[in-house]
């Protein structure tokens, strides 16, 4: 499965960027996943609803199924957080799975950055972030530099670096 990643310090611009790059690369007829790290509790469903009882009552697993979409929901019960390496065999085949976050991860990644949030730069310390993208130019980094709004630019890098980027609509998923 190729894997790619977006990663930084937070109001970074990293959500709009995967925003992006999932309408422009799937525009392409490429198929992609996205796996985002979340750094706090969060729930995809709320109290009082059916799916909500069942994990309150201390079911491991919820699906939640209609026709048109449906959700897993895994609880943990004060066990360890599962590490990338395997949550990526939980998602269904697709050509690219671009993931949001995972900083500290091995996979190559492209750093949002944004000048106005004074955050360092996580990519001169950290050779797995392959190129940056950011709202200022910034010389002398030893990766490329996309300004954070190329699209199309950042979507080409991206499909570059995983092996996709001379794939004719026919070839994928080859």
């Amino acid at each position: 499965m190729r894997v790619f990643g977006v990663t930084g310090w937070k109001n970074a611009g990293k959500t709009g960027l995967m925003e992006r790059l999932v309408s422009e690369i799937t525009g392409r007829g490429i198929t992609v996943s996205t796996l985002k790290h979340a750094h706090h509790t969060f729930d995809v469903d709320h109290p009082g609803k059916d799916s909500y009882r069942h994990r309150k009552a201390g079911a491991t697993e919820v699906l939640l199924a209609s026709r048109n979409r449906w959700a897993l929901m895994h609880e943990l019960r004060d066990t360890e957080e599962p590490a990338l390496e395997d949550l990526l065999p939980k998602l269904a085949p697709v050509d690219l799975v671009l993931i949001e976050g995972y900083k500290r991860d091995r996979h190559p990644k492209i750093e949002a950055w944004r000048a106005e949030t004074g955050n360092p730069l996580i990519a001169p310390g950290d050779d797995s972030i392959r190129a940056v993208a950011s709202d200022a130019p910034l010389p002398g980094l030893n990766v490329p530099n996309f300004d954070l709004n190329d699209t199309v630019g950042i979507a080409d890098f991206v499909l570059r670096e995983v092996g996709l980027g001379a794939v004719g609509l026919e070839e994928v998923g080859s």
